[in-house]
């Protein structure tokens, strides 16, 4: 049984989550400060709602969000030491929880100690190659991803950059972690992972790598770069579209075209994650419900944005400060969140249970049944022959029904 089989993840921001200064004002600011061991708080919180995976957002040091990096070696200060991710990751072991890492591998920040270096010595320097950087005289003109002036662009034809990028995957992969999320993998030649990838499973042939890709051709980047699998940012986007305008033809659309992506790899699915409004604020508590069913119960590896489950709100802002609301600090213990959102708790500890009993799920395709702008039926259908019926209804309010031969496996909603 492969990774991908079992996975259930649950999705933190760190530096968020544990409510860690993200755009320190002064050194006080970056001292050393034990914060990432309260996450062992909340692994039992995990296990308990049906998790077994949780998935980091960056942990590295860095200049502020986390995917400005400074040093890919050194657990950022603002959370901790080796000493707390050695403690986060035997706790989590002991728990049967993998940890994946985000690797943000396009980019650095641009005060990396690389980077100064290359821009210091010019075009003639040891480094200058490794990032995109131009030079014409005295000046340089530095390759940012995104036009964002603070991540400075690896240059990937450099075969230093990809033996960094092995060194590195090995280094927290020999330290314990189960595998790797590739941030902007979209921005990343996939030839580039051709000569990474193969040098990493040598030594960890099962570590889960997979790729964040918004648009483009998902197939296609898997089979170019040896990715296990990509974001389905298509299949997030139809789902909170398709309830919050109340059109089941779009969701129904895109599982057509998600049954595609399934005949070459398993889809990262999602509702929610740190670069998007919350999907509670988008359609509100109880369609968030609804979202819940699509997610676990069509096919690929589920992932659950750390908050979702209780419906916390949170929009997304195109500003300095703009991600604020979607990456909340949390209580230093779960017994601190009280009655609010609850039910939405409840939703996902039994959705979550009923993907755990049928797990040819990961790779279910959908038939579909009844169908219009607010009813919508659909078989999951394994490759054993397999069968679930799926009944969502938003009329005269959001409800799920889940049967297996007649009989009704789960409910909720009227």
């Amino acid at each position: 049984m492969s990774f991908v089989d079992h996975a259930i993840i649950w999705h933190v921001y760190p530096l968020g989550f544990t409510a860690a200064p993200v755009r320190p004002s002064g050194p006080g600011e970056r001292e050393l400060t034990h914060r990432l061991p309260a996450l062992v708080n909340w692994l039992d919180h995990a296990v308990g709602l049906g998790f077994n995976v949780i998935q980091l957002g960056p942990v590295f040091e860095s200049t502020s969000h986390g995917y400005d990096t400074l040093d890919f070696l050194r657990i950022d200060p603002r959370l901790g030491d080796d000493g707390d991710f050695d403690e986060l990751i035997d706790a989590a072991t002991d728990r049967g929880i993998g940890i994946l890492l985000d690797g943000v591998f396009n980019h650095v920040g641009s005060e990396h100690p690389l980077v100064r270096q290359a821009l210091d010595e010019g075009p003639e320097g040891e480094y200058a190659g490794m990032f995109r950087i131009s030079f014409d005289g005295d000046d340089a003109t530095v390759g940012t991803f995104e036009g964002h002036e603070g991540l400075v662009e690896f240059n990937h034809e450099d075969p230093r950059v990809a033996d960094l990028v092995v060194e590195v995957m090995l280094h927290w992969l020999r330290r314990g972690i189960a595998g790797w999320r590739l941030d902007a993998v979209y921005a990343v030649p996939a030839e580039f992972w051709r000569s990474v990838l193969p040098r990493v499973r040598e030594e960890f042939p099962d570590c889960y790598i997979y790729g964040e890709m918004i648009h483009g051709d998902y197939a296609d980047y898997v089979r170019r770069s040896g990715v296990d699998s990509i974001t389905a940012y298509e299949l997030w986007k139809a789902t909170w579209s398709s309830l919050r305008d109340e059109n089941f033809f779009e969701l129904e659309w895109c599982l057509r075209r998600h049954d595609e992506l399934l005949d070459t790899f398993t889809p990262y699915t999602f509702v929610g994650n740190h670069d998007v409004t919350r999907i509670a604020t988008k359609v509100g508590p109880e369609k968030a419900a609804v979202a819940a069913a699509v997610l676990f119960t069509v096919g690929g590896v589920p992932a659950v944005y750390y908050g979702d489950e209780s419906g916390i709100e949170g929009e997304k802002y195109e500003r300095v400060g703009g991600d604020d609301e979607i990456r909340p600090a949390f209580p230093a213990t779960p017994d601190e969140l009280g009655e609010e959102g609850a039910w939405l708790r409840g939703v996902h500890h039994d959705l979550i249970a009923l993907r755990r009993n049928h797990p040819w799920l990961v790779r279910a395709r959908v038939e579909t049944g009844e169908l219009s702008n607010t009813t919508y039926s659909y078989d999951c259908v394994g490759e054993g022959g397999e069968r679930l019926r799926v009944s969502l209804v938003l009329e005269p309010s959001p409800a799920v029904r889940i049967t297996r031969d007649g009989e009704e496996i789960y409910g909720h909603g009227e």
